[in-house]
């Protein structure tokens, strides 16, 4: 049988927006969960990863068993975090051998996030190739399978579809020091991740053996944001009424710390992140940029 275009390993989120986008393009795929549901009105594959199974250097049985149910692809997406040092090599050499291929034949992309560059920076801007926490068991992870060919998509926060951003608010901001401490925040919609994705896919040659940020290419201020959702996540025309405490608390902020206006500024706000090497490389923008 021919290989598939893409086998994504984990469903969840990211593929409502992938499934439909890969459908579009009459790619092939298959895609996997734990239970086996429905994702995207699709049939998945019941599979996990277990990265405890013992390897053995003289037989690929045990490889074998995990990897087996599973079809022949071109390239596979990983949406599931892998951590620390073994686990990527398990799963790009055993995938390989259970396919009967090189472990280079198959064209693997992880999916991680920008928390690995949270580290104290001694620059504003933060992209791609700035300092990162190596010690980071995802980084870990992902540098492994970076040395083995593979490419990283590091995204910022995931919103779209069930992910409302404004139903953040209450959990990320539950007090007046809440809010005061609250500087940048990055975001990127799933559509885009579908579309980052897709356009791996196209180029391998700019994405073998490479680590890319993804955001929509803008800096949020947390600030703005809060007052932008005085509303909540449920807007109506009750005239009595009240903005959200978290709105408020930024008013008085303002007063108090001597901010005129929103947003403020990026030397304010701290980490700003710069994914345009992303956008640029692959000759795209983002289509759901602004949240």
């Amino acid at each position: 049988m021919q290989d598939l275009d893409l086998l994504i390993l984990g469903a969840g989120w990211t593929s409502t927006f992938l499934i439909p986008l890969l459908k579009s393009q009459n790619l092939t795929f298959a895609a996997t969960t734990r239970d086996g549901r429905k994702v995207a009105g699709v049939e998945t594959i019941k599979w996990s990863f277990d990265p405890d199974e013992k390897k053995d250097s003289t037989t690929t049985t045990k490889e074998k068993s995990q990897f087996a149910a599973l079809p022949s692809a071109k390239h596979i997406l990983i949406t599931f975090p892998l951590t620390g040092p073994g686990q990527s090599s398990q799963l790009v050499h055993g995938y390989s051998k259970a396919q009967g291929k090189g472990n280079h034949d198959v064209r693997f992309i992880q999916l991680g996030s920008t928390g690995i560059w949270q580290i104290p920076q001694s620059s504003l801007w933060v992209d791609r190739k700035s300092p990162y926490d190596t010690t980071n068991k995802r980084a870990v992870a992902e540098d492994e399978l970076l040395t083995l060919g593979g490419c990283v998509l590091n995204l910022a926060g995931l919103h779209g579809g069930e992910r409302d951003a404004r139903k953040w608010v209450d959990r990320v901001a539950k007090t007046k020091e809440d809010v005061r401490n609250k500087k940048s925040v990055h975001l990127i919609h799933g559509v885009d991740v579908a579309r980052a994705v897709v356009a791996v896919m196209g180029n391998w040659i700019s994405s073998q053996s490479q680590r890319y940020m993804l955001t929509d290419g803008l800096v949020y201020d947390w600030w703005t944001l809060f007052a932008g959702w005085a509303e909540g996540d449920r807007e109506d025309e009750d005239p009595s009424r009240e903005p959200s405490e978290q709105a408020k608390w930024v008013y008085e902020l303002m007063t108090e710390e001597r901010v005129q206006a929103l947003p403020r500024s990026m030397q304010t706000l701290g980490r700003c992140y710069d994914s345009r090497d992303f956008w640029s490389t692959f000759s795209l923008a983002p289509l759901k940029a602004r949240i």
